[in-house]
């Protein structure tokens, strides 16, 4: 077992988007730690894609509490909850757009809760950040960075030689990207809006720039406002999902450092990997499009969130049953050799793993050990694995209160399922279709959905 570790000498490094390089963590300001990761748009729910960043930098944020202390890290996860798919979904359902964001938003919030994720410092909404948009968008046209054309403001990417630094796109890409909104007011095809006018319904503030007709934001202003407004000009880390690297990201990069003529926006860039459901891209057409909600009905908010942290962040996961039946066996043995016992201390093993870049996988390595020494009966093993667990999000509830929750996904008899399976495998290889057919029958009356692939036969539970 590894000895404990003082938090104090813990030395993190991080993958850094922009340097493409890891970096040792140094924050601007030990005493606050600052930390802003793009948070959802709030028009429906959150599929399991969301759920990987919001797992993921939770993580980080318990890691760094653990360090610099709770009172010393600031973490911000907003909302955007003006936007035009919300416009869309709204009209879509016959309700006012305030009353889809509010629904939706609380529906996120009891969902993010049910992983184990603990509330961001702050969850600033993109409706109550009109004013501070609105003067970026001021300095940003004053400063020659901004024009206005045909009640639009659009960003101009030309008078930012450093953009795409972050992307590392070429200009081709980047022109390529920008043409998903031609317009003909452009400058340039790379320009982007940071104010449009609103249409009839939609909603609208008084506009800036001399603009007289009423408007709303454009996505990117939204969080270079949120971040600045309650991190600074400049801050520590910003995180999201691979997806928004271009040209979300690089697009708030633009903005505020044209703003406030820093050097960076974040110090630190993290992004997490694309996620597959069962070797496919998640797709409603596909069929394997998967809310968190909806996964909650059948498994522990643990099972997910462990399932989902089995694979290092930055890498692309396949998220698939077998995946979330491994993770319940994991954390059914967990919960029973911690049962009763006080989370003791941290392990270096489990520490150091963390604080190399975040790395997750290598960390369960080092609780697979603990949990090694505790199946011997090692107590200062299973405490020091519980406490490891606890900092990840993890072993959360009491034992007893664990084996009282048994989710439709887990009651079936596995034994069994596999011997049909097996049984109908054989008659497929014997060319016996009927018999083949009659044990698929008999095993969606049990609940059980298969999925034959070139790998083989796989299950679920139907919903």
């Amino acid at each position: 077992m590894s000895l404990p570790m003082s938090s104090k000498n813990l030395e993190i490094k991080l993958y850094d988007t922009l340097t493409r390089e890891k970096r040792v963590f140094t924050p601007l300001d030990p005493a606050r730690v600052r930390m802003y990761v793009c948070g959802p748009t709030v028009y429906d729910f959150a599929h399991i894609g969301n759920a990987r960043p919001v797992i993921v930098f939770d993580v980080l944020f318990r890691l760094l509490r653990h360090i610099y202390g709770d009172a010393h890290v600031t973490y911000v996860r907003n909302i955007t909850d003006v936007d035009d798919k919300i416009n869309v979904r709204a009209a879509e359902r016959g309700i006012a757009i305030r009353e889809l964001t509010e629904e939706t938003y609380k529906n996120f919030k009891s969902d993010v809760e049910a992983l184990g994720c603990l509330p961001p410092t702050v969850e600033p909404r993109a409706t109550e950040h009109i004013e501070e948009m609105k003067v970026l968008i001021e300095r940003l046209v004053k400063s020659g960075h901004a024009y206005v054309a045909e009640d639009h403001v659009l960003f101009s990417v030309p008078s930012m030689p450093e953009y795409g630094k972050l992307s590392g796109r070429p200009l081709d890409e980047m022109i390529a990207g920008a043409r998903v909104e031609v317009a003909s007011y452009k400058k340039d095809p790379q320009d982007f809006v940071l104010w449009k006018p609103s249409k009839p319904g939609e909603p609208a503030w008084p506009s800036p720039a001399g603009i007289k007709t009423q408007g709303r934001p454009g996505w990117h202003i939204e969080c270079s406002a949120m971040a600045w407004k309650h991190l600074g000009e400049t801050f520590d880390i910003h995180g999201g999902g691979i997806d928004l690297v271009f040209p979300h990201n690089e697009n708030e990069i633009a903005q505020s450092r044209c703003a406030f003529h820093t050097g960076v926006m974040a110090n630190y860039w993290m992004h997490n990997g694309f996620l597959q459901v069962e070797g496919d891209k998640m797709s409603k057409s596909v069929g394997n499009f998967v809310t968190i909600h909806e996964l909650l009905k059948d498994w522990p908010g643990e099972v997910v969130r462990l399932c989902m942290l089995q694979t290092h962040y930055r890498q692309p996961i396949n998220w698939t049953v077998v995946g979330l039946r491994e993770a319940q066996k994991t954390l059914d043995q967990w919960y029973e050799l911690t049962a009763d016992m006080v989370p003791g201390y941290l392990c270096a093993d489990t520490l150091d793993a963390l604080a190399d870049d975040f790395n997750t996988p290598k960390a369960f390595a080092a609780m697979h050990e603990l949990r090694g020494e505790a199946v011997k009966g090692a107590k200062p093993a299973a405490a020091c694995l519980k406490a490891s667990a606890q900092l990840i999000g993890l072993l959360r509830n009491t034992t007893a209160e664990w084996k009282s929750f048994r989710p439709a996904s887990i009651a079936v008899d596995e034994a069994k399922v596999l011997s049909l399976i097996e049984a109908r495998n054989a008659a497929r290889k014997a060319k016996d279709f009927k018999e083949s057919d009659l044990i698929r029958d008999e095993l969606a009356a049990m609940g059980v959905v298969l999925k034959d692939s070139k790998d083989g036969t796989t299950w679920e539970i139907a919903r």
